[in-house]
């Protein structure tokens, strides 16, 4: 996917010599500045624990959402409990 965004002329310098810091502690070819971005943002993204936080409630959620009222109480009758990517055996 392409996107296209404005960043103030500081941050184009800083990303621009980052890009240069980069390549030559890895002893590549200078990357380009858009090439960056897409991974300093997924680092970004994976580090930031309010957003895995959100983003895990509203997948746990939606994952409780696609079981209908009869295969939970299904569930419950046999003992198992639904988490979200998990079956649990409750202890009895």
């Amino acid at each position: 996917m392409k996107l296209t965004v404005e960043l103030p002329t500081r941050l184009h310098r800083d990303l621009l010599a980052y890009a240069e810091v980069l390549a030559r502690e890895t002893g590549q070819a200078i990357p380009a500045p858009s090439k960056l971005i897409a991974a300093m943002l997924a680092r970004f993204m994976a580090t930031d624990r309010a957003f895995r936080k959100a983003r895990h409630a509203v997948q746990a959620a939606g994952d409780g959402l696609a079981l209908s009222e009869k295969r939970r109480k299904a569930h419950r009758r046999l003992g198992y409990h639904c988490l979200p990517r998990k079956v649990k055996k409750l202890k009895r």
